[in-house]
């Protein structure tokens, strides 16, 4: 059957199994947009139309996240492809597949400083590193999309393709079997997952010589449950969890200690600094201060990237695999360790953390404690929700409050920590899981920045989904939060009001105008019955929750510099009022509990 270019690409992408892309159209991609009118039909391929080209990517890199399957994005020529870098950067930085497709300017035109003109491959060459490359005839289109597809898979990592729209038109032809030419074939084996046995033994020996083991968890050991709880029992060791592998483990197991970090936990510092021995799996947490200090702990790793391993903590044993597979070949080597005064001192602390957790969601706040949103939403969270979280004060919350339970799903922008991201996160969790119930939760600078416009991308689809319940909660503080507690306590300055504060909007009332629902909410007992309402509806929900900027959030070991940044910032502090009461409302809830 003869094809046009654009007609093999998106023909040779589902050969591949891609089965949905995210993008918007334009001249500089005219070829391929009409192919895929058609294979909506002849391809059985999904076509989700964005606002805009950085949504696009971020949808790319979410699928990719939450279904592990290849994520695809397409973008046209010059501003659109741009566009897409944030979200491609975005699954760069945490390591998962997204293959992008864009168009540039005629090849007759290349060099001639014609309209729209942009070195993308220059361009691209960053963020796509594993593989870039520019199609220039027909014969070469099927191995680009081959080794893009298979590169991005093995790699976990961005590739590029570009067309020039000139040649999206043209009839395809396989390449000829002459010198010169190249025959690839769809299907990869994947990258090596069955971890060195002598390797492993010497592994396994560290562990069984511990007595205080700590085990820290990432986004590598999402698929690893079963093996990771048995593991920990088998080893009688507490488990942290970095903030992408948060669905990793259940937090209601009482050796689970929760986020690690500034987002973190007290029980997570406390195990990190008690530990002799500190396994990690699938995890290149950055931030080392938070680790044991070196030399105070036997440490060893499992990642399935050999260039992860010993980057954050110099490593005893380092092992080259999949995380389940690691795991299940490690159990029978390890000794079973009795139950003991270890992981007893991990419960009670994870016990106690919970209490204190509630005690200061409590705290009254002016209007609301934000930390109260979320505890109230945790208790009422629908079986297999898939959460979204937003960069900003909200991923504290999100990372802190919420219990996730067996069989949840839940990420956010990881290394990159890009704003903006948790509702195009959310539709591509929702395109995937169209059953599922989704919620994002996002701050009311994200929501400004391109939050508004993907609701609109989200009113286009949502009566296609078997469960319509998308929930999106906006924490509006008409600050930009993060940034103004890190002002505060890292550089020793009160809030620079000109470039925090931004303006209040009626995301409740924005909804309605969509056909959506809109929920406001301006008081703490409102809370509670507002979440009961947004999981009860029949379609998509924009919660408007107001919330006081000013309640600290608190990192799970306060130093010496934090302290006096603090004082420092006391002197030019516009809201000094609010801000001292509220933190000293939040310390005192862990001194005296119940009084609120």
């Amino acid at each position: 059957m003869s094809m046009t270019v654009s007609e093999f690409v998106w023909h040779r992408l589902r050969e591949w199994g891609l089965k949905r892309v995210y993008g918007y159209p334009g001249d500089g991609v005219g070829g391929l947009d009409v192919a895929l009118e058609k294979a909506k039909t002849t391809e059985g391929l999904e076509y989700v139309q964005v606002r805009h080209e950085e949504m696009a990517a971020f949808m790319a890199s979410a699928h990719a996240k939450f279904t592990g399957e290849v994520g695809l994005c397409y973008a046209t020529s010059g501003p659109g492809a741009i566009h897409l870098l944030t979200g491609l950067y975005d699954a760069k930085m945490d390591h998962v597949p997204v293959v992008a497709i864009v168009g540039q300017q005629a090849r007759t035109a290349i060099g001639a400083n014609y309209q729209q003109e942009v070195d993308l491959q220059t361009l691209f060459k960053d963020v796509a590193s594993e593989f870039v490359a520019t199609a220039m005839v027909p014969e070469q289109v099927r191995q680009l999309i081959d080794r893009a597809v298979r590169i991005a898979s093995a790699t976990r990592s961005v590739t590029c393709v570009i067309i020039p729209n000139d040649l999206q038109l043209l009839a395809y032809q396989d390449p000829p079997l002459i010198h010169g030419t190249t025959h690839t074939g769809v299907g990869h084996a994947g990258p090596a997952r069955t971890p060195d046995a002598d390797a492993l033994r010497d592994l396994a020996a560290v562990l069984n010589a511990g007595s205080k083991v700590a085990m820290l968890v990432g986004s590598g050991a999402l698929a690893a449950t079963d093996e990771l709880i048995a593991v920990a029992d088998r080893l009688q060791a507490g488990c942290a969890k970095a903030l992408l592998g948060k669905a990793a483990l259940p937090d209601d197991l009482p050796w689970v200690t929760g986020g690690i970090g500034l987002l973190g936990t007290a029980p997570s510092w406390n195990m990190m600094q008690d530990c002799d021995t500190l396994l990690v799996v699938g995890s290149s947490f950055p931030y080392s201060e938070f680790l044991p200090k070196p030399g105070t702990a036997r440490a060893v790793q499992i990642d399935l990237d050999p260039t992860r391993l010993s980057l954050r903590y110099p490593m005893e044993v380092n092992v080259v695999g999949d995380s389940a597979t690691a795991l299940r070949a490690l159990l029978p080597l390890l000794e079973q360790k009795k139950p003991g005064a270890w992981r007893k001192t991990i419960a009670k602390d994870v016990a106690k953390w919970w209490d204190l957790l509630e005690a200061r969601a409590m705290v009254e706040a002016e209007p609301i404690n934000p930390q109260r949103i979320f505890w109230e939403c945790s208790k009422r969270l629908p079986d297999n929700v898939i959460m979204t979280g937003d960069s900003g004060s909200v991923a504290n919350w999100y990372g802190r409050d919420i219990k996730m339970r067996r069989g949840m799903m839940g990420s956010l922008s990881g290394s990159l920590a890009s704003l903006g991201a948790a509702t195009p996160y959310a539709v591509a969790a929702k395109m995937a899981f169209p059953d599922r119930v989704v919620l994002a939760f996002i701050g009311d600078g994200a929501m400004q920045m391109n939050g508004l416009n993907v609701m609109i991308t989200i009113s286009k689809y949502w009566k296609q989904w078997s469960d319509p319940r998308l929930v999106v909660m906006v924490l509006n503080n008409q600050d930009l939060n993060q940034v103004t507690w890190e002002e505060r306590v890292q550089l020793g300055d009160g809030k620079t009001e000109s470039t925090q504060s931004i303006p209040d909007f009626a995301y409740h009332t924005y909804a309605g105008l969509l056909g959506l629902k809109g929920i406001l909410v301006r008081e703490p007992d409102e809370v509670g019955p507002a979440w009961d309402e947004a999981f009860a509806a029949d379609r998509p929900v924009i919660m408007n929750i107001y919330a006081d900027p000013n309640v600290p959030p608190l990192p799970p070991h306060i130093t010496f510099k934090d302290a006096k940044n603090f004082l420092t910032m006391l002197p030019t502090e516009p809201e000094l009022g609010s801000v001292v009461k509220n933190s000293l409302k939040q310390v005192l809830a862990g001194v005296l509990p119940g009084k609120h």
